[in-house]
């Protein structure tokens, strides 16, 4: 085949490619389309609100004091700018908006070279194995955040599951156009495999069922097929898999489960571990655990010196059990890492740490607590507005905000947990995962194939503390 046939057929395939893509954000459109109706309305609305600024701004003065009068000060000034500023809504919308639905194809129509932009972007990609049948609602939510999680990063995945659940789950969630394109353009694979291992099942049972879906995901690792793994199943039979898949890392005994949890500061999240993988621990496991998650933290959150808590209930090192107090006597010697001492339950979110060690049943315990925190939080919120017409205009100004909150505190945006200590990269979602979950989980896998986080871990081993 000419180089002409083959460029003219990657066009075609970027076409599709864009007219999927203008489906799916259809939305997008039609804000563009409305923009300027909108914005006319707007200015109506507007000019509704300012007449009513001056009773509003005298109710806020008695109720507020003296906090308020500054806010009332500056309120004549915001008010005779309000016009003007919806005025320009329509060109403004107009601007920012457009691009986002023609620059694409203005980029296609005038440029080919984005062809071949493309076609060197396919070879830097990184191949994951998805367990496309493990979690609750596999595997229709599963295959859209895969779908999704392609067009966003640098990834192929390779879905392992029985084809034919798989393929009808894409016609029923309308996915089944976007399936074959991305399965034509090499960038997802379709591998088949038996039943998952069931939430209810026993870890073991990956033992006797070889062809169970987390196994064939393993297998792939294993092989060098794929550089990462991820799973929304059975998580005791994901860790029993990669143990016995691919192995643990030397001088590691037990592998355990790092979860990133929000901190005030959002853009430096702590990593807890264990979560899940170990209830019952020794002293020894624990100070792997910190080793494991120094490296972790080092490489994929970028912190040059990570600060390394022990989860407890006192600040004092003579406070805590058995456990506690032996495990901090190996963490206060241990010179390879930065330890910050005991944090009790108030510290883990204070961003004062950035990992924090624990035995698995402690961790699965605060994790699962962090989880409904979020919703619980914003049901608060909505339970102190005002009810009637103050609530819903303060409702309007504060639903931006509100959404911020629910996102930083919302588990699903973290998507995924990190199985360190075995020797591959296997993320674990939760069981009730859907498609922006598993979007986050393999943006997290990505990122720890990205910055060589085995090369480092691999690197474990030459401490003579796990040698001795």
């Amino acid at each position: 085949m000419g180089k002409e046939s083959v460029q003219k057929i990657n066009k075609h395939r970027a076409i599709r490619r864009l007219v999927i893509w203008y489906k799916r954000n259809s939305a997008v459109t039609s804000i563009v389309d409305t923009a300027a109706s909108s914005a006319a309305t707007a200015s109506n609305v507007a000019g509704n609100v300012v007449s009513g600024a001056g009773s509003v701004v005298s109710t806020a003065s008695n109720v507020a004091s003296n906090v308020a009068g500054n806010v009332v000060s500056s309120a004549e000034s915001v008010v005779n700018t309000a016009s003007s500023v919806v005025s320009s809504a329509s060109s403004i919308a107009k601007n920012t908006l457009q691009p986002l639905v023609f620059d694409p194809l203005k980029r296609l129509q005038n440029n080919d070279n984005v062809l071949d932009m493309v076609e060197e972007s396919q070879s830097k990609r990184v191949w994951i194995a998805v367990d496309g049948m493990g979690g609750d609602y596999a595997p229709g939510p599963i295959l859209e955040g895969c779908l999704e999680a392609i067009s966003r990063f640098p990834i192929n995945i390779k879905f392992v599951g029985k084809i034919e659940k798989v393929k009808d789950a894409a016609e029923k969630t309308g996915l089944a156009e976007l399936l074959e394109n991305e399965v034509e353009n090499n960038r997802l694979e379709l591998i088949e495999s038996g039943e998952p291992i069931g939430m209810n099942e026993e870890a073991t049972a990956v033992r006797k069922r070889k062809n169970a879906s987390i196994n064939v995901a393993m297998d792939l690792v294993r092989n060098n097929k794929a550089e990462a793994v991820y799973s929304a199943g059975n998580s005791g039979a994901m860790m029993a898999s990669a143990i016995f898949r691919i192995g643990r890392l030397k001088g590691i005994d037990r592998p355990a489960i790092g979860a990133l949890f929000p901190t005030r500061d959002q853009t430096r999240p702590v990593l807890v571990l264990d979560v899940g993988a170990n209830t019952d621990c020794k002293p020894s496991y624990l100070h792997q655990f910190a080793l494991l998650g120094n490296i972790y933290a080092k490489d994929v959150l970028q912190v040059k010196k990570p600060r390394i808590g022990l989860l407890n209930i006192g600040e004092e090192e003579c406070k805590g059990n058995d456990l506690s107090l032996k495990t901090y006597e190996l963490l206060s010697s241990e010179k390879s890492f930065d330890f910050g001492g005991n944090c009790e339950g108030r510290d883990v979110l204070s961003g004062n740490f950035d990992v924090v060690v624990c035995d698995g049943f402690t961790g699965n315990i605060l994790l699962k607590f962090l989880e409904s925190v979020g919703g619980v939080l914003l049901d608060i919120l909505r339970s102190e507005l005002p009810r009637g017409r103050r609530g819903k205009v303060g409702s309007a100004f504060l639903k931006s905000n509100l959404l911020r909150i629910k996102k930083r505190l919302d588990h699903a945006e973290h998507g995924g947990a990190l199985l360190l200590g075995v020797n591959g990269i296997c993320v674990i979602g939760h069981g009730s995962s859907k498609s922006l979950s598993v979007v986050s989980a393999l943006r997290l896998a990505h990122s720890a194939v990205n910055h060589g986080v085995m090369d480092n871990l691999n690197q474990l081993q030459k401490l003579q503390v796990l040698n001795s």
